[in-house]
């Protein structure tokens, strides 16, 4: 068993350790809603423009250059790779069949990019 001076003693501390955890409390309490105040008072007001600006025109200029040589591309490779398909149907080579018909699938999916960019909204 402890004695009457121990647990003066301890209570003591603990009394101490709650009223300094109590000050910080506050303390901490009173910045946050300083903080939130300030954050709440201290607005301004931003007036974005609607539609296409000065600022995005020239980026929206490229993202269309960029599809439209895409897709043109995308032709071309498609137009090469159809006349080597017939070239190969009529020697009977099979593995440049194979290689023109990927060439195929490759400028069908170039050539339609700007269709599905448009569809998706870009």
């Amino acid at each position: 068993m402890r004695n009457f001076e121990e647990m003066t003693v301890i209570k003591v501390k603990s009394t101490k350790e709650n009223r300094i955890w109590s000050e910080v409390k506050k303390k901490v309490a009173a910045g946050i809603s300083g903080a939130m105040t300030a954050g709440s008072l201290f607005t301004t007001k931003v007036y974005a423009a609607t539609g296409t600006s000065a600022v995005t025109q020239p980026l929206d200029n490229l993202k269309t250059l960029v599809i439209a040589v895409i897709g043109a591309i995308g032709i071309i490779i498609l137009a090469k790779n159809v006349m080597e398909f017939a070239q190969a149907y009529q020697q009977q080579d099979s593995s440049t069949m194979n290689s023109a018909l990927k060439g195929i699938v490759a400028g069908v999916m170039m050539a339609g990019i700007s269709a599905v960019l448009s569809f998706l909204g870009f």
